[in-house]
């Protein structure tokens, strides 16, 4: 086959404690899945199912990488998240096995220009340019399931110049990580290289130049940017 120009390298993300990647083929994330985030954000926190947007796989950042402020925003938010790795193919997936289809974790931010995705909101329009821009998927490596297993508590949280912004409880998920799999599996065939952002506690806020962002997840990882 022959193409037009050169094909685009593979997006992909490192594997702790191996020389390996893992490649990324989609980005999915789920939308206002702590409490307290909903309430900030002006939304009935209320439990139902989860929804779902999506960023493209070339948004992944390296752990420690410089991220250009973007362009087009004047309100530029960070949200920690809790990152699911699938290793196996699924649709329809059991809540008993859904957790048999992660490969492993990872901690990642999204990056999110709040002015665009508000306004798209009020507007009752996609949600692309607030979400799905370049850069915007900060991520950490990714660390196998069978080495730390499935974390269900523990902290999670984000330090901007080192003041705490962001600080709650992985077991505050309004929906946990086996739920957000079936879900998922009933809109989209999972298949392996796919990562799902589980989404982010309240406290987010706004990013300036300069900033020095950090972040973890208890027994998973750690993660720091700065913004250019």
């Amino acid at each position: 086959m022959k193409y037009a120009f050169p094909v685009p390298s593979t997006p992909a993300v490192p594997i702790a404690g191996t020389n390996q990647y893992f490649p990324v083929r989609r980005i999915y994330c789920v939308g206002r899945n702590y409490a307290e985030h909903a309430r900030e954000m002006g939304v009935d926190p209320n439990r139902e199912p989860p929804f779902f947007f999506t960023k493209p796989a070339d948004a992944v950042v390296p752990n420690g990488a410089e991220v250009p402020y973007p362009l087009s925003t004047q309100n530029f938010h960070h949200e920690i998240e809790l990152v699911v790795a699938v290793g196996k193919a699924g649709v329809e997936l059991r809540p008993e096995s859904s957790l048999e289809h992660v490969f492993g974790y990872a901690v990642g931010i999204d990056l999110t220009r709040r002015d665009l995705q508000l306004a798209a909101r009020d507007k009752g329009r996609p949600w692309d340019a607030g979400k799905a821009f370049d850069r915007s998927a900060p991520i950490s490596a990714i660390h196998r399931a069978e080495q730390i297993g499935h974390p269900v508590s523990g902290s999670i949280w984000l330090k901007v110049n080192d003041a705490v912004k962001q600080s709650a409880d992985l077991k505050d998920l309004l929906w946990p990580v086996a739920d957000v799999l079936v879900h998922l599996s009933r809109l989209f065939a999972l298949e392996p290289g796919d990562l799902i952002f589980t989404g982010t506690p309240a406290g987010v806020g706004p990013l300036v130049s300069g900033d020095r962002v950090s972040g973890g997840v208890s027994g998973v990882d750690e993660i720091s940017i700065r913004i250019a």
